[in-house]
């Protein structure tokens, strides 16, 4: 049931534990318990219930089943001192690019070292509310055509673009011209969606949000509150369910989190209202129920979640795959949680790791051999920034 007033994402902000040196030795020892390569086909087709997805980072078997306990260690602060990190891709060097969403810039950061390298500023950045330079993503031929693919709020919507990364010129001058390959999707000061990623299809998806116009998530012919599928060139992908759209799934309120399992399946985060939050498994045409229902419903008019949280344990923004399990990165929650996966239900309770320990958690993204890429967004405006916030962390899990 929808509440009464409007929550804003990760408005229910859990104060953190006081960072000492005691804690992160505590920390280091934690632990609790593609089918069509040529892009020239649409997803497989599937019946209710069923998804499609990539290869397991971590070269897991994809049909084996994850323990009910996993573990979480975190290695090591890759990078400290980013100014509201939000998008994350990994370079093929290893090396991490991080957008910032208030700055409007992309930063290149050297993971061994931690040197930060400022690789330009995307121009025509509106950055208010939660709206400004969001999720980004390399293309999949990035090894030959050097473009990076960014969601960015402008003055008058939130768009899509791609740009070429030419990393042999100056710092800040690395980013060639804006080429939009998207534009129209509803903007406001709050819902902005914003993650973006390249499937195993080689199509690239989208998660955006309603903009506070609840309305527009059950419009087909809006790209707000939706799951988008295109080609790099931004035209609707061979395959999507509806004629001549780029709209994939829709019903959502604001999608922040996009991931594939080891088969190829689609899974999505989503912040709920007032009561719950969702992990969804996505089907292409689906309608998840936004803005008639929050969480599951038992109406067989709508796709209930996989997975639903009370809002102050989640806000849920990145989501990666890894060794059986999804990886939820909570906002409001301070939290990160595991899901372990059985085909697209769970195959037992999730279980948190990390609580109010880092603050804010913005970005995951599986980083291969168990191991994950872990951002915090304290100085997004809604955090308590301390000394090296925000920062990357490098994490071991299982």
């Amino acid at each position: 049931m929808t509440g009464s007033t409007r929550r804003v994402e990760g408005t229910m902000i859990v104060q953190r534990r006081a960072v000492t040196a005691v804690l992160a030795a505590a920390t280091l020892l934690l632990a609790a318990g593609c089918s069509s390569d040529d892009g020239s086909g649409g997803p497989p087709d599937l019946a209710p219930g069923r998804t499609t997805a990539q290869s397991s980072p971590s070269g897991q078997p994809a049909e084996q089943t994850p323990p009910a306990k996993g573990t979480v260690k975190v290695v090591r602060t890759v990078a400290e001192g980013l100014a509201s990190p939000w998008g994350l891709a990994e370079l093929p060097d290893g090396d991490l690019l991080v957008s910032s969403r208030d700055e409007g810039t992309i930063t290149r950061v050297d993971t061994g070292t931690g040197k930060k390298t400022e690789v330009g500023e995307v121009p025509g950045v509106s950055a208010e509310g939660e709206g400004g330079l969001l999720g980004i993503a390399l293309s999949p031929d990035y090894a030959s055509d050097h473009m990076i693919y960014a969601y960015y709020t402008s003055a008058s919507d939130n768009r899509i673009v791609r740009m070429l990364h030419d990393g042999q010129k100056p710092s800040g001058e690395q980013l060639g011209a804006l080429d939009t390959i998207l534009r129209g999707i509803p903007k406001g000061f709050i819902h902005n969606g914003g993650r973006i990623a390249f499937g195993p299809d080689k199509m690239l998806y989208a998660g955006t949000g309603e903009s506070g116009e609840e309305g527009l998530s059950q419009d087909r012919n809006s790209l707000g509150g939706k799951i988008l599928r295109m080609t790099p060139e931004g035209e609707p992908a061979p395959g999507n369910p509806f004629p001549d759209s780029t709209v994939y799934s829709y019903g959502h309120r604001n999608v922040q989190g996009l991931a594939w399992d080891g088969k190829q399946r689609l899974f999505a985060a989503e912040f709920g209202q007032n009561t719950w939050d969702e992990l969804n498994a996505i089907v292409p045409g689906g309608n998840y129920g936004w803005p008639k229902v929050e969480g599951r419903a038992d109406d067989s008019r709508y796709r209930d979640p996989m997975a639903q949280w009370s809002t102050d344990e989640a806000s849920p923004s990145g989501i990666a795959y890894a060794e059986g399990s999804l990886w939820m990165a909570g906002l409001g929650g301070e939290r990160l949680w595991r899901i372990p996966l059985d085909g697209t239900k769970t195959s037992a309770d999730p279980q948190a790791f990390l609580e109010g320990e880092h603050g804010r958690l913005r970005t995951v993204l599986a980083a291969g051999g168990g191991k994950l890429w872990l951002t915090t967004s304290e100085t997004d405006g809604r955090g308590s920034p301390e000394a090296g916030d925000d920062r990357i962390l490098e994490l071991e899990v299982s």
